[in-house]
C-alpha cells in the first residue's frame, strides 16, 4: 500500500494525525498534511484506512501497488 495526500484540497483538520501519527504529519507553515511514511507496514493498514475514511476534505487515499 502507498499513502497519497492531495495537498491542494487538504483543509488542515489534522484528524489523520490522531489515527496514524507515525504516517501523517502536518506542515504548519503551509497548513497541510505531510506524509511521513508513504509505504507504511501492512500492520498499519487499519489506522491508515480509518484516517483516509474520516478525512473531511477527502484529501487522502490508499494506492494499492
Amino acid at each position: 500500500m502507498r499513502v497519497v495526500a492531495d495537498t491542494d484540497i487538504c483543509q488542515g483538520h489534522q484528524l489523520c494525525q490522531g489515527e496514524a501519527p507515525d504516517v501523517f504529519g502536518f506542515d504548519e507553515e503551509k497548513d497541510v498534511v505531510v506524509i511521513l511514511d508513504e509505504r507504511p507496514d501492512e500492520s498499519r493498514r487499519k489506522d491508515v484506512a480509518t484516517a483516509v475514511r474520516y478525512c473531511p476534505a477527502f484529501a487522502l487515499s490508499i494506492d494499492e501497488d
